[in-house]
């Protein structure tokens, strides 16, 4: 097979793995009040946000098309098609945010 074909197979997520789409690419960002934060500026341990596009058949808590808060330092990114994703395992996310959870009495009542 040449490598095109290899770049066209199916992917199938395994066990507890989580694929997910940043929000964001990591560098500069703005603050609340709109000032710039360069991305040299030393910062406690920040989460983030980021789409889940697939699933592995032992998840049980996410589904493709949620938003779930990751830990950005506990990943491994993958490019695939030439798109980086992050993959990770579905105890490594600390939260999930979907609206199938609305009106749910354990929801927390915050919102994105």
């Amino acid at each position: 097979m040449s490598e095109n074909t290899h770049d066209k197979l199916p992917i199938r997520m395994l066990h507890d793995r989580v694929l997910v789409r940043t929000d964001s690419p990591e560098g500069e960002r703005r603050s609340g009040g709109g000032i710039l934060i360069p991305a040299t500026a030393a910062v406690g341990r920040r989460l983030s946000w980021a789409e889940v596009v697939a699933v592995g058949q032992n998840v049980r808590t996410v589904e493709i098309g949620d938003r779930v808060l990751y830990d950005p330092e506990d990943r491994a990114e993958v490019e695939v098609r030439g798109v980086a994703y992050v993959l990770m395992r579905e105890r490594d996310l600390h939260a999930v945010a979907a609206d199938r959870f609305q009106g749910t009495t354990d929801s927390t009542g915050l919102y994105l």
